[in-house]
């Protein structure tokens, strides 16, 4: 049984087709690398998994559960959480509080604010930004709010983990650091799907790696396998791959 699957999967604004017929699997325990282009259709794909948009046509199967008419907060309830690829916060909220959204709706059952808060803070602790919890979020620094989107997200307590270009802007140490808590993450029994530009890190901690192109699946395999494939380098890695 695949932990997340997608039939067919497609979605078109006007004449553009952004994902195109595509099928993918996500098993549990994984840690999957989205790559290609820019425009390629990564973060639509991650739209339609997490219901910021619905696939016409198409069908996502989460827990072999058809998902695709559900709304997203149904889908967070679910156990799928995710990070965005230009971050999303409460700029003048604390950050505190603004991890406490992901532990106040994360979950179908009622918690008190001082179980979210609980579980905001150890979310915080693991991300390391326990020491900034009482500042407004939007006085972070651009990685500091990558974070908090990270530890939003964990406090949701996710079994699948969509990562929309944790690592872009990124100095070298802090996409280190980034791959490390990557893996811790995986080590706590959450399934992670990331996209990334940065190659050193999606070839290094990625199990598979899915390879998109004009919203079309192009390759799929081991991340040995897609630095070898002629069509990937073509489309995308280019000299990377020597590299």
């Amino acid at each position: 049984m695949h932990l997340l699957e997608g039939q067919g999967v497609t979605r078109q604004f006007g004449g553009l087709t952004a994902v195109s017929d595509v099928d993918f699997y996500v098993d549990q325990g994984e840690i999957v690398g989205l790559i290609g282009p820019n425009g390629a259709g990564k973060t639509t794909l991650f739209n339609l998994i997490s219901a910021a948009l619905k696939p016409k046509p198409g069908k996502i199967f989460y827990k072999e559960r058809d998902i695709t008419p559900l709304p997203a907060y149904k889908i967070c309830r679910m156990g799928i959480a995710r990070t965005f690829q230009t971050v999303k916060i409460f700029p003048n909220v604390p950050v505190l509080r603004n991890v406490m959204v992901g532990s106040l709706f994360g979950t179908g059952r009622r918690i008190s604010s001082a179980e979210a808060q609980s579980k905001a803070e150890e979310a915080l602790e693991f991300v390391e930004l326990s020491s900034v919890k009482d500042l407004p979020a939007g006085d972070l620094t651009l990685a500091q709010q990558k974070r908090l989107e990270l530890a939003r997200a964990l406090a949701s307590d996710p079994e699948l983990l969509l990562l929309d270009e944790l690592m872009a802007g990124l100095t070298p140490t802090e996409v280190t650091e980034a791959m490390e808590a990557i893996t811790q993450i995986r080590s706590r029994g959450v399934t992670v799907v990331m996209i990334e530009h940065v190659m050193q890190a999606i070839m290094k901690i990625s199990d598979r790696i899915i390879v998109l192109d004009y919203g079309k699946k192009i390759a799929e395999g081991t991340p040995a396998e897609m630095a070898a494939n002629p069509q990937v380098i073509e489309v995308y890695l280019g000299e990377e791959c020597d590299a």
